[in-house]
C-alpha cells in the first residue's frame, strides 16, 4: 500500500534550517521522559534507525535524531507523535496527567512500547488521565496492520520474554485512536542496531515495518 499524502497536525514543529537539526516540515519522534525509576532512555539507537527506515520507505521526510522531552516541556505541543518505553515504573504528577490529557485531546498521538516491566504502572497512569476510556485489543483485521505494510498475523513478536503472545492495544479518545500500546512484542529491540539484542534480520525488518505503520497511521488520521 503506497502512502499518497500525509496530513500534518496543526502543531507540526516549525524550526530553523541551520545546523544538525530538523528543517521545516521534517517529522521527528519525541521520546517521553518520565519519573518513577523506569529507564525511559532504553534502546538508544532505536528511534534514529526507525526514522531512517521511514524516510527510505515512505514519502515522509524525517530527521534522524529523536527529541527528548517530558510532559511539562514547553515544546510538547510542537510534536504530533510521542514514544515511550522502559522496563520499570512509570509515574506522572498531576500536572503531567493534565498535560497528557490536553495533548491527546488536541490531536496528539502516543505509542508506548513495553520493554518488559512497565505494564502495570503505565496502565495505571493512563487510567488517571482517561478514567472513562477502556483499552481495546487491535486484532489482525484492524487497518493499522495495513497502513503501509501488511501484517496478516497482527503485531509481530520481536523479543521473547515469558511465552506470552504479542498484543497491540488501543485507547480511543473522542472516537480517535489516540494511544497505542505494544505489549509482549518489544518493537524497540527490533529497531535497535543489529548487534545490540542479536535480533534476526527478518525480525528487525518486521519491527521496522510495524513501526512505520504506526507512524503512517498517526500522521494520516
Amino acid at each position: 500500500m503506497k502512502l499518497h499524502y500525509i496530513s500534518l497536525f496543526f502543531f507540526m514543529r516549525t524550526i530553523s534550517i541551520f545546523g544538525d537539526i530538523p528543517t521545516v516540515g521534517d517529522f521527528v519522534i519525541a521520546r517521553l521522559k518520565y519519573d518513577g525509576g523506569g529507564d525511559w532512555y532504553s534502546d538508544a539507537s532505536s528511534l534514529p534507525n526507525l526514522l531512517r527506515f521511514i524516510r527510505n520507505n515512505t514519502l515522509i521526510k524525517t530527521f534522524d535524531q529523536e527529541v527528548r522531552l517530558d510532559l511539562k516541556d514547553d515544546d510538547l505541543f510542537s510534536y504530533p507523535y510521542l514514544y515511550m518505553t522502559g522496563h520499570g515504573n512509570v509515574t506522572f504528577d498531576d500536572r503531567e496527567i493534565e498535560r497528557l490529557r490536553r495533548y491527546i485531546e488536541s490531536g496528539g498521538f502516543l505509542h508506548a512500547d513495553d520493554n518488559y516491566g512497565m505494564d502495570a504502572s503505565f496502565r495505571r497512569e493512563i487510567g488517571r488521565a482517561f478514567p472513562y476510556n477502556r483499552w481495546v485489543e487491535l486484532g489482525p483485521s484492524h487497518p493499522i496492520f495495513r497502513a503501509h505494510f501488511v501484517f496478516p498475523q497482527g503485531l509481530p513478536k520481536i523479543h521473547e520474554h515469558d511465552g506470552k503472545r504479542s498484543q497491540l492495544f488501543g485507547l480511543y479518545v473522542k472516537d480517535r485512536l489516540s494511544i497505542v500500546y505494544s505489549f509482549q512484542s518489544d518493537l524497540g529491540d527490533g529497531w535497535e542496531d543489529s548487534n545490540v539484542h542479536n535480533v534476526s534480520d527478518k525480525k528487525r525488518e518486521s519491527a521496522l515495518r510495524m513501526g512505520t505503520n504506526l507512524v503512517v497511521w498517526a500522521l494520516s488520521r
